[in-house]
C-alpha cells in the first residue's frame, strides 16, 4: 500500500510518498480502508518534534519512532480482529488512529465509532482531534455541566467550534 512516512523531524519537505506494508488487524483491532483523513495542528507538532522536551513523550528523541504521519481518519472496515465485537467489515468508520495518511491503517475498536449516514467521510475525517480537545476542555477541565452557559471566544478554529448540546455557545 502506498503511505506517507519520515523518519527525521523537521518541515513537510521530510515527508516521503513510500510503498509500505499493509497491516494486519491484531486481535481488538480493525483495518481500515481510508478515504479521508485530515491534517491538523497535532500533527504539525508531531512533524517538527518541538519543543523538543516533549518528544520522549511523542516517541523518539533523535527520531520518530512512529514514522507515519496523520492521525483522524475516516473510512471502511475491511477486516477485524478476533476479539471485535462493535464492527463488521463494510461499516463506515471514523477516528483517531496515527499513521492515517496511508491507504489502510488498523486501530483499536475503542478509537473509533460509527460514520453518520448524513456525514461525508472528508467531513468525518475533520472531527476527531478537535472533538476530543474540545471534550477534554469542556468535560475535564472546564467541569461544564448541563445547564451551564459556556463562552467560546474565537470559535473559528476546529477545537472553538466543536460544542455539544449540553452547552450554549455565545459568539462575541
Amino acid at each position: 500500500m502506498k503511505a506517507i512516512v519520515y523518519t527525521q523531524y523537521g518541515s513537510p519537505d521530510v515527508l516521503q510518498f513510500k510503498e509500505v506494508a499493509t497491516p494486519t488487524p491484531a486481535d481488538d483491532e480493525v483495518l481500515i480502508k481510508i478515504h479521508a483523513a485530515s491534517v491538523n495542528a497535532l500533527d504539525w507538532r508531531l512533524l517538527r518534534g518541538k519543543p523538543l522536551l516533549v518528544r520522549p513523550m511523542m516517541g523518539g528523541l533523535r527520531k520518530p519512532k512512529i514514522t507515519r504521519p496523520g492521525v483522524d481518519v475516516a473510512g471502511q472496515v475491511e477486516a477485524i480482529g478476533r476479539n471485535v465485537t462493535q464492527f463488521k467489515p463494510g461499516d463506515e468508520v471514523f477516528g483517531a488512529k496515527r499513521g492515517a495518511f496511508a491507504e489502510y491503517v488498523c486501530a483499536n475498536e475503542n478509537a473509533l465509532v460509527l460514520k453518520p449516514a448524513n456525514l461525508t467521510f472528508e467531513q468525518a475525517a475533520a472531527v476527531p482531534i478537535a472533538a476530543l480537545t474540545a471534550l477534554q476542555g469542556l468535560r475535564d477541565k472546564g467541569r461544564v455541566q448541563r445547564g451551564h452557559k459556556v463562552l467560546v471566544d474565537g470559535a473559528s478554529g476546529g477545537v472553538g467550534y466543536v460544542c455539544g448540546p449540553d452547552c450554549q455557545i455565545v459568539r462575541g
